[in-house]
């Protein structure tokens, strides 16, 4: 504190400028991007105790605005990174606060659950012409982890700050499934919603028979059915030059047994909410959430119906062939997905958005497919992998607490499956007590063990002792700010290969 107080003396006597305090800035825990001269005030972000803070020096409306503790004579002010502060930077600086993509550029969801990532994806994304959608979670994330939507678009904004980031970037409210879930994240100021439909799929529909079909398709509304028979049945329509799609009469009906209803659900969360929002708001329609891939007659159909609707889609997230599970590398045909998602990919082409890959964390062997498809109109969700590369700065700066955490993954795996699903399973690893130190670090390029951890994160997290303490939140907390540069380096390594797979090209 002594050695903060001494440099806000300098720059507000003059003895020492901005340029001065940047080539210094490390060695008094400052963060070197976050370093701005406003109105009459300088502001920079510090480390103090593994906390960080806002420094504001010099009297103007900058001081009077952050709330803080008064430093040097009431001409200075440590200020900490609350909700309050979060809108009043957002506020006197604009570029912390999320836009909509305004371009067809490819863009990537980078949900960070612990709040500590976005800097280390800023410094990453800073290289590359894509658009980051920093502050991304779900319902599911935001329950597990304990945090909010202003938690989440905060820490995205003090990223920002500290990174001087003024490209842009987004918010997305992640897997929303009711008209409460989209308007609390609208009302938090997030600029992409991305709807689940899968309440209102009707899956069981897939599975019936040639009657039992007919049966359930003559129940809907007569006028319902003989409006949609005249737009589709029995017609082709031609999606650019390769694709013809035909409705013939079983799979029409399934179709529209399907996924009716989740059209009229996201035609009135567009028209009740999306719509209403004065600025810009990128809307995704998420139909993934299925035990069968999405056909290619069922998205064209889904798409021409919203379209009807007057919906405006950014992204739409289709289920494709094969199988995307969290944390690991595809499953399946890559030749059959090849051809799957081109067909997706035209459809999405000929209704103006673009194709959303959901659970798009470290699928290596079809990024290049992906980004060869659209030439980079795409958007890319991934966010567990980012908790897993917090697991792996654990895993080399304290080895015994990682080996604690994974025991308790172990332990706990039962619980998380309610959760997600996945095919990680811990009889293929070797018993926890027979591995080594140094080859316990190795597992997190495990599949299995890569998908353990990646589902147990609410678990760990939240466990408490009998005293209600935290068993590992605080000590992961900890280390991870301890270690925030390895952090960001392990998060621009990895995340680094998505893009890199994807074959989009470094700026300059």
């Amino acid at each position: 504190m002594e050695k903060l107080l001494g440099i806000g003396e300098d720059l507000l006597a003059g003895k020492i400028n901005i340029d001065d305090l940047k080539r210094e800035a490390h060695q008094y825990n400052l963060y070197p991007e976050s370093i701005y001269k406003k109105d009459g005030s300088i502001l920079f972000m510090v480390k103090l105790k593994r906390t960080r803070h806002l420094v504001v020096l010099g009297k103007g409306v900058l001081l009077d605005e952050f709330e803080g503790d008064y430093i040097l004579s009431n001409s200075g002010k440590i200020c900490p990174l609350n909700n309050f502060n979060s809108k009043v930077l957002r506020r006197h600086f604009p570029f912390t606060a999320p836009l909509a993509n305004r371009t067809n550029k490819t863009s990537i969801g980078l949900g960070d659950r612990l709040g500590l990532a976005s800097p280390g994806h800023i410094k990453l994304v800073k290289e590359y012409d894509v658009f980051p959608i920093l502050a991304q979670q779900s319902i599911r994330e935001l329950n597990l982890t304990g945090r909010d939507y202003k938690e989440v678009l905060d820490a995205a904004s003090w990223a920002v700050f500290q990174e001087n980031y003024q490209s842009g970037y987004g918010a997305d409210g992640d897997h929303l499934k009711s008209f409460s879930e989209v308007k609390m994240a609208l009302d938090c100021g997030f600029t992409m919603i991305t709807l689940d439909c899968s309440d209102f799929l009707d899956s069981s529909a897939n599975h019936l028979k040639e009657e039992e079909l007919a049966e359930r398709y003559s129940m809907i509304d007569k006028s319902v059915r003989n409006e949609l028979e005249d737009r589709y049945l029995n017609k082709t329509f031609l999606v650019g030059e390769d694709l013809d799609i035909t409705f013939e009469e079983l799979d029409f009906m399934r179709i529209v047994l399907i996924y009716l209803d989740a059209i009229s659900f996201a035609s009135e969360i567009y028209r009740e909410l999306i719509s209403q929002v004065e600025k810009r708001v990128d809307f995704e329609v998420s139909i993934d959430e299925t035990s069968f891939p999405t056909s290619i007659p069922a998205h064209f159909f889904i798409a021409s119906e919203l379209q009807r609707n007057d919906v405006k889609l950014k992204t739409l997230a289709p289920r494709f062939l094969g199988e995307f599970q969290k944390g690991i590398d595809y499953i399946g045909d890559r030749e059959a997905f090849r051809e799957n998602f081109y067909q997706h990919f035209l459809i999405a082409k000929r209704f103006g958005y673009k194709i959303s890959v959901h659970s798009g964390s470290d699928k290596f062997t079809i990024f290049p497919l992906v980004g060869d498809i659209t030439q980079g109109e795409f958007h890319l969700k991934t966010a567990g992998t980012n908790w897993l590369e917090a697991m792996r700065v654990i895993a080399h700066k304290d080895i015994h607490l990682f080996r604690e955490v994974f025991a308790f993954a172990l332990d706990n795996l039962e619980r998380a499956k309610a959760y997600y699903h996945i095919d990680g399973d811990p009889d293929k690893l070797p018993p926890l007590r027979d591995i080594r130190d140094e080859d316990l670090v190795g597992f997190l390029d495990n599949k299995d063990a890569r998908q353990i951890l990646h589902i147990t994160y609410g678990l760990i997290l939240e466990e408490k002792d009998s005293s209600g303490k935290y068993v590992f939140k605080d000590r992961i907390y900890n280390l991870l700010k301890d270690y925030e540069n390895l952090y960001d380096e392990f998060l621009n390594k990895h995340i680094g290969r998505h893009l890199e797979g994807l074959m989009l090209e470094r700026l300059g």
